[in-house]
């Protein structure tokens, strides 16, 4: 089992925070969010934009690291200035 925990104003369609999900073989981050359907889907292109960190077992890795079972992924939204890079900015 993987566990994906978004932070900040990330989150999975659902509201959800905390996922966890079953894997049968290695696969890299952005496999691993795609499998998970409709409830990430959004996070793919945050992924694409560069403005999601991610990390592996506390390491901070990239979509194309893999995840194998056991781990734990945490995503992160930033816009690399601080903020969220998710919402308006104020400045």
């Amino acid at each position: 089992m993987v566990t994906i925990t978004l932070t900040g104003q990330l989150q999975a369609a659902d509201g959800e925070r905390d996922l966890a999900c079953e894997i049968s073989h290695s696969m890299p981050v952005r496999q691993l969010i795609q499998k998970q359907g409709s409830q990430l889907r959004h996070l793919l292109q945050l992924l694409r934009e560069k403005k999601v960190l991610v990390t592996i077992n506390k390491r901070i890795a990239s979509e194309d690291s893999l995840v194998h079972d056991g781990d734990s992924l945490r995503l992160v939204g930033h816009d690399g200035m601080g903020g969220s890079g998710l919402g308006p900015s104020h400045l």
